[in-house]
This record gives structure tokens, C-alpha cells and sequence, in this order.
């Protein structure tokens, strides 16, 4: 019998996926990662670590399967909220959900289940995984999972083939109707517990107050930049080889347009942002097209369909790309992939691109609010076979 590692969180999916692995006959033990000790920046009703962790444990007695709690606040720190820190303090916006997967849920946590003698790890991701055979063994594919609404394979963008290797997800096949019938039926405490929103196995985070605790408030100017500046002209003129040019942001100076208000630091806002700006007086709505960290000046843009928001490209650095299918790693003609730079996001016909200074991705299409920080991912039909973070 293999024994399996649940990531019991406290909330549906992973009890369902604890349920379903132990109906499938695997030896089931489950932990609860206790990601954060800070409860000063946790909005106190919004899924505080303590109720998760009380209700992992019920589900767990219910199931009748081992439950302990590990603290990897530690780990957490040093990997994810660290490096927060650090791409906020540069302009750029993280995903830390993306680096918890990849640094947390299957390396850390993987790890703590090995010693536990696990040979596999689940997790109540809406994705799927399979194997193929590939010339030099098994190929382990990471599939979106089968509700649309719910599919978290960008999330898991960042893991490796071995890290797949040991992976269970046990209710990607499955709806969220579906899950929560399961655990109704079971009789699961967590049934009709509501979705977390908050960073993972953290809770909801009051994001400002977090990002204050080490980037300080600094006043700083609102500057709005006109749709009709030549240089947008200039852009829509140039030839799709022009990879280069077709990635790189806008530059602006104060110059270029008009002051409507003051921020409390760059540092706090990302590309694409609309509420938090609490400027009023303006025909259409206020959206972030750019930040200068370096002289604290955000520049915004009338309306989402500013041409500021808009690029047709994006660049990975080489050392920030990331392949889980290797054996996929296109040539100098690239390939034709379906993409997105955000989760839910729907998938946008793109190409994948390699140079000698990195890699490009370039849409069919202009893509909004391509934000430097975060994580592209790329599919072959419903397999996710590669990412990377955008650079500009």
C-alpha cells in the first residue's frame, strides 16, 4: 500500500482529496502547514491559521487518517515573504502563490513527507497529472484540471519533473459542485466553508499594512499621460520581428502629462491597477500604465482601453525561464503556444520564442497589463509545458 502525504489546508478541496485517496485504497496521513506566525497583518476574520488548522484536524478525525502540524514559517519567510519584499521594493509584482507551490508545497513540505516515509504527495489543486513515455523514461505532464472556473495549473507553473513525479491531484477531474457534494455527503465540516483568498496557507492578508512593515510610505506624485502621445503611434507601426521593441515598456517623463494627485509610494501599486488610486474628477476611470520607483511617480491612463496598458510582447530572462517539459524547448523559428499572464486569465494564441538575450513571448494579440514580477505560463492544448517571470 503507498502512503500518501495530504496538504490538508482546512479547507474543501484538500479534505476532498484526503477523502478520495483513502476510498482509493492509498495509506493517507495528513499535515497542515503553518505558514505564518504573524497575526498583526492578517485580517482576523478572513481564515486566521488557527481555525484552518482546527478544521484540517476535524476532517482529518473524520477520515480517520494520521494529522499533525509543521511549521515552516521559517522557510516561509526566507523564500516567499522575503522575496516579496524584494520585487515590490523594485517595482515589480510577485506572485507568491506561484513560489509557494514551487518552494513550500513541493520542496519543503515534499521533503517533511519523504522522512514520513510518503511516497507520493497530494494537494487539492484543480489540475491534473500523467505520464507518457518519453526515449529516456516516464514524461510527467501537468494538465489543467477539468473545471474551467477553477483550473490552478498556472499556479503550479514552476514545478519540476521530478517534483510531478511524486504528486497526487486527487479532484482535478473534477467540478467545485462536485467537490463540495463529496464533502456534504461525507458530512465534512468543511462543505460549506467559503473559498480563501489570501496568500497561500497564510489567510487574507491586508496587503499595505504587510508591504509597510518594511517599505515606507512615501509621498509621491499621480501623473495622468494623454492616448494620443506619437509614441504609441510609433509602437503600432512596428514589425512583429521587432521583438525587442514590440517588449519593451513605455517610457515617460512628468513632462508628458499632468499631476491629479499623490501616492503613498510607487512601491505599493503594479501595472494595470484601477482601485487604490482614489483619484476622482476624471471622465473615465484612472488605470496604473507605469511605475518610476526610482523618483516615485506612478503614471496613469484614462479608461482600460489606454493604449499605455497595452503591449503585444513580453521578455523572459534566461535565467528566469523555467521548462517542465524539456523535451518541448523550441528551436530559433519558436512556437505556437496558448498563454496567459495571470491567473483565470483565458488563454491567448501566442509564440514562444528563444534569443541570445532571453526569451520572448509574442500574443497575437495586444495584451493588457503585462506586469513585470509575475509568472507567463504556456500550454500545449491543456498541458502547461513552461514559464517564466516577465522581466518588461
Amino acid at each position: 500500500m503507498k502512503r500518501v502525504v495530504v496538504g490538508l489546508s482546512g479547507g474543501v478541496d484538500s479534505s476532498v482529496a484526503a477523502y478520495l485517496l483513502k476510498e482509493q485504497g492509498y495509506e493517507v496521513i495528513g499535515i497542515f502547514m503553518r505558514n505564518w506566525t504573524d497575526e498583526s497583518v492578517t485580517l482576523h476574520n478572513e481564515c486566521p491559521w488557527i481555525d484552518d488548522s482546527t478544521d484540517a484536524m476535524l476532517v482529518a478525525e473524520k477520515l480517520g487518517i494520521p494529522f499533525q502540524t509543521i511549521d515552516f514559517s521559517a522557510e516561509y519567510k526566507d523564500r516567499i515573504v522575503d522575496y516579496m519584499f524584494r520585487e515590490y521594493e523594485l517595482g515589480r509584482t510577485p506572485n507568491p502563490d506561484v513560489l509557494c507551490n514551487r518552494e513550500i508545497k513541493f520542496d519543503v513540505f515534499l521533503d517533511a513527507a519523504l522522512k514520513l516515509g510518503a511516497d507520493l504527495v497530494a494537494t487539492g489543486h484543480y489540475c491534473r497529472r500523467d505520464e507518457i513515455q518519453g526515449p529516456d523514461g516516464p514524461v510527467y505532464r501537468l494538465l489543467s484540471g477539468l473545471d474551467p472556473n477553477k483550473d490552478q495549473s498556472y499556479f503550479l507553473c514552476q514545478v519540476s519533473q521530478e517534483q510531478l513525479s511524486k504528486a497526487l491531484f486527487p479532484i482535478g477531474h473534477l467540478q467545485k459542485s462536485e467537490v463540495r457534494a463529496i464533502a456534504a455527503r461525507e458530512n465534512l465540516i468543511t462543505a460549506n466553508k467559503k473559498d480563501s483568498q489570501g496568500l497561500c496557507f497564510v489567510g487574507q492578508i491586508s496587503l499595505p499594512e504587510f508591504l509597510q512593515q518594511k517599505l515606507k510610505v512615501k509621498e509621491g506624485k499621480v501623473i495622468e499621460i494623454p492616448s494620443d502621445l506619437p509614441m504609441y503611434t510609433d509602437y503600432n507601426s512596428l514589425s512583429d520581428s521587432d521583438l525587442s521593441g514590440l517588449s519593451h515598456p513605455f517610457t515617460y517623463q512628468p513632462e508628458m502629462g499632468k499631476i491629479v494627485g499623490k501616492h503613498d509610494g510607487a512601491h505599493f501599486y503594479t501595472i494595470g491597477q484601477r482601485k487604490g488610486l482614489n483619484i476622482g474628477g476624471t471622465a473615465r476611470p484612472l488605470f496604473v500604465i507605469a511605475l518610476d520607483v526610482e523618483n516615485n511617480i506612478i503614471y496613469t491612463g484614462q479608461g482600460e482601453d489606454h493604449p499605455g496598458l497595452y503591449r503585444k510582447a513580453l521578455f523572459i530572462r534566461n535565467d528566469e525561464i523555467h521548462w517542465i517539459r524539456k523535451d518541448l524547448i523550441p528551436g530559433n523559428g519558436g512556437l505556437k503556444v496558448k498563454s496567459r499572464i495571470r491567473y483565470r486569465q483565458p488563454l491567448e494564441d501566442a509564440t514562444i520564442i528563444p534569443s541570445p538575450e532571453g526569451w520572448y513571448l509574442k500574443f497575437d494579440r495586444p495584451q493588457k497589463g503585462i506586469t513585470p514580477g509575475q509568472f507567463a505560463a504556456w500550454y500545449l492544448d491543456d498541458e502547461l509545458i513552461g514559464s517564466g517571470v516577465i522581466h518588461y
